[in-house]
């Protein structure tokens, strides 16, 4: 490795076009040193997941001052369509075969809007040695980091970014139509290793998740030496395998949520979370129950729900 100062570019890539003939781009920042390892960053998938730019602004006045070996490319908001219109996907009038850009990584340059956005991003993305996919939960998910079990850098990745809990997929998960074309499985199968980070509380700034955000990238970069001296020390991690169906609603209604259940307990197969009701008629709609036993990691609460929706994500203990 040789480390070098920083020296710092910010620029705009187009991503596509929409039909009033207006360009969407976005803003790329490098931090380029001496020769080492490239690692990719960015946030802002959703709209409403703010903590992730929060951190990589805070992280772009550390690398900065900063020497470092190798470069660091940061996409600070990744789907500037969601984050203008403050919504969780991309309004369907710009896409309205996939809303969701975390679906189609890693794109192609001629499919729907996103598709050509994600392919023209994945030009960032396919050199890199190692990358990261800052998220945003609601306050009623455990703030976690996610990877691939069986590649051992992207764990190692998880590991020292510090969050109290990891969440594995299998690699048989990451051809599930629930996780297909996500960002860290098109990474995963490209072979770079990468993580997704779920920093809590999405729609507002918490400063102790930007906090985290920000110890756990400098982490991960001390572990890719591409910033001198070895990781921090950190907390033993709970890890937790996401290899249970999701509770889902088999009706629409209101659900309500058992108030005495919480993130980061433990449920049996088979016990009640909650109910689904008609609000017009109060009649009952579903009784709601774990899929099997293990720790809930994200919940919903009160929530007006349709058919299909996830209520609750549980994972078994490793």
């Amino acid at each position: 490795m040789e480390y070098a100062p920083v020296t710092h570019t910010s620029t705009d890539r187009r991503l596509g076009r929409l039909p009033s003939g207006r360009d969407v781009s976005v803003t790329v920042h490098r931090y380029i040193g001496g020769d080492g390892p490239t690692v990719y960053i960015q946030a802002a998938q959703h709209g409403i997941e703010l903590n992730g730019p929060a951190a990589l602004r805070r992280l772009h006045d550390l690398l900065i001052e900063s020497t470092i070996a190798g470069s660091v490319i940061v996409v600070p908001v990744v789907n500037q369509l969601a984050f203008d219109h403050r919504s969780y996907m991309t309004p369907g009038e710009y896409d309205v075969m996939n809303p969701n850009l975390n679906r189609v990584w890693p794109g192609t340059a001629s499919g729907s809007l996103q598709e050509q956005f994600a392919a023209r991003l994945w030009e960032l993305v396919e050199d890199a040695d190692a990358a990261v996919d800052l998220h945003t939960g609601t306050a009623d998910m455990l703030e976690h980091v996610r990877c691939l079990v069986g590649d051992p850098v992207a764990e190692r990745l998880a590991e020292v970014f510090g969050t109290s809990y990891r969440l594995i997929d299998s690699s048989e998960d990451a051809s599930d139509e629930r996780r297909n074309g996500t960002f860290r499985a098109a990474a995963s199968a490209a072979g770079i290793p990468a993580i997704t980070a779920e920093l809590s509380n999405s729609r507002r700034i918490a400063q102790d998740a930007v906090a985290a955000g920000v110890d756990g990238i400098q982490n991960l970069l001390r572990e890719r030496a591409v910033l001198p001296a070895a990781p921090a020390p950190q907390a033993e991690q709970t890890v937790l395998r996401n290899d249970a169906e999701p509770v889902t609603a088999s009706a629409s209604g209101l659900f309500e949520c058992r108030s005495d259940i919480a993130v980061g307990d433990t449920v049996d197969a088979g016990e009640k979370l909650g109910t689904v009701y008609d609000p017009s008629s109060f009649e009952q709609q579903q009784v709601v129950s774990a899929t099997e036993r293990g720790v809930v990691f994200s919940l919903a609460r009160e929530s007006v729900v349709v058919t299909g929706e996830r209520l609750a994500g549980i994972a078994t203990q490793c």
